[in-house]
């Protein structure tokens, strides 16, 4: 597929079609109930897509945030996006106090509805007025409009709304709570979304040249959200290659999606991005798994990413020259002696225990809330090889469990996981905000990991006194003011 970047002509594609009229299930009806409901109201085959991109586990699904945050964070972090919401009010609410906890710094649009639009159809008619009116392209490259779990289960048909007005375009997604197990995986509901659209566009014609990006060497599209300065370190590693890495996904403008398709090489780095997996395929470009963590890992993922792109052996040879003994230095300099126990929702949880065990910790458990697919299986094999269990779709219960058995010196996780290692007396780490926000890759990463397992190990021994001093408090009903006072007096007593 050879992309032309010239300025593209809008195509206008307005289907005239009328929403279905069917009685809507309440957000408090269950899963199944709704479920049911967007199948009688001409949804199934959006299920059916989105159930086998992203199959659930044995207990139905993990325990996170509304799914459709994902979809939203992507939308929001993207210049020139509009992002709408069609959903229950509380909902709306929740996921725009979210995104803006983590950091958006632009308004989600909301397209209210009651009973009677949602039923009979007004709703579709009021979400495309919002589009319409939104459609500047002064402002805006494309407008997301998202449905959440009502207007989904109620058949409202967003792919019938224009694919692009006033030049504008308009991407319109389902993404239920019912139908997406995790927000992680609504990331690539977008994503796959974008791309599929991005490609007809190139298919149709030349297309506009991303910004601050001149394409004359071969590239790595790299899948996932990244710690900011890791793609930079992985265009170092690729340099004696002579590659570069291409704008990543989720993209942070339109125009860059162009690029991101026109690489040479596909990496899912977070391998659950499977429709966006899909697309890059059907652009008829390799994608690989895995990515440059730890020692092991970066031999073994230059040498893919320089076998699927046709570069010469002696190249590889030269990037892995070049990278492999910083990473081995960083390793031995920065070693870590400890048991770790890892968990969370990013999709990255496999890479971290890797990047652990090869500095010296001990790591049985790995437990991740995304699926096991082909791109996780580099890590998958290595990981058990050292004799870790990895559970895929992993539950809060799974996870807990483990860290009970386990007793680490540090147990990286979730948000309730941490609360509950604080209560045992473990010395606990949130994945998201700690982990994520570090870089992993080449030797930068082994020292970052190092710094936070000492960190956060050293006080072991002032937790378990902070357990024992406060034994009791805050349970028992009467009991815990009785020994609170208790505690208080021995203070006081010095």
């Amino acid at each position: 597929m050879a992309i032309e970047f010239e300025p593209e002509a809008p195509t206008v594609f307005d289907p005239s079609a009328q929403t279905p009229k069917t009685d809507a299930a309440g957000c408090h009806a269950g899963a199944d109930v709704m479920n049911d409901a967007a199948r009688k109201a001409g949804k199934s085959e959006v299920l059916d897509g989105l159930a086998a991109d992203y199959p659930k586990g044995p207990h139905d699904q993990p325990q996170s945030m509304c799914p459709a945050f994902g979809s939203l964070r992507v939308g929001l972090r993207m210049r020139r996006t509009a992002t709408i919401l069609s959903g229950s009010a509380c909902c709306v609410y929740g996921l725009t106090f979210t995104s803006h906890f983590y950091g958006a710094r632009r308004t989600v649009g909301y397209v209210p509805f009651n009973s009677e639009t949602l039923v009979t159809g007004q709703l579709y008619e009021d979400i495309r007025n919002a589009v319409t009116e939104m459609a500047n392209p002064d402002e805006y490259d494309a407008i997301v409009v998202i449905n959440l779990c009502v207007p989904t289960a109620s058949g409202i048909p967003l792919d019938r709304l224009p694919a692009q007005i006033n030049g504008v375009r308009v991407i319109g997604i389902d993404v239920p709570g019912f139908g997406v197990p995790t927000h992680a995986e609504a990331k690539d509901v977008l994503t796959g979304a974008m791309l599929r659209y991005a490609r007809t566009e190139i298919e149709a014609g030349p297309v506009a040249r991303p910004r601050n990006f001149d394409g004359s060497k071969p590239t790595v599209t790299m899948i996932g959200e990244l710690f900011p300065v890791d793609p930079m370190g992985v265009g170092a590693m690729l340099e004696p290659m002579g590659m570069v890495v291409a704008p990543q996904l989720p993209s942070r403008e339109w125009r860059d999606l162009y690029a991101a398709l026109d690489c040479q090489v596909a990496a899912a780095v977070h391998p659950f991005y499977t429709a966006s997996v899909r697309e890059f395929e059907r652009a008829g470009r390799p994608v690989v798994g895995s990515a440059p963590v730890g020692l092991d890992g970066t031999a073994a993922w230059l040498e893919s990413v320089g076998k699927a792109a046709g570069i010469p052996d002696k190249k590889i040879d030269a990037a892995k020259a070049k990278a492999l003994p910083a990473i081995k230095a960083a390793l031995a300099d920065n070693p870590i002696k400890a048991t770790v126990t890892v968990s969370g929702y990013e999709g990255s949880e496999l890479l971290v225990a890797r990047l652990l065990i090869e500095a010296g910790a001990k790591v049985p458990y790995v437990g991740t809330a995304c699926p096991k697919t082909p791109w996780s299986d580099p890590d998958r094999e290595w990981l058990e090889a050292k004799g870790v269990h990895i559970q895929y779709r992993a539950s809060l219960e799974q996870d807990l469990a483990a860290m009970q058995d386990i007793r680490p010196d540090l147990a990286i996780g979730t948000t309730p996981l941490v609360q509950k290692g604080k209560e045992l007396g473990i010395p606990s780490l949130y994945f998201t905000n700690m982990v994520s926000a570090r870089p992993l890759f080449g030797p930068a990463g082994a020292s970052s990991m190092s710094g936070i397992v000492a960190a956060q190990t050293r006080g072991k021994d002032r937790f378990a006194s902070m357990v024992d001093f406060f034994e009791g408090v805050g349970t028992g009903g009467k009991n815990a003011g009785h020994n609170l006072a208790r505690r208080n007096t021995q203070v006081a007593e010095g």
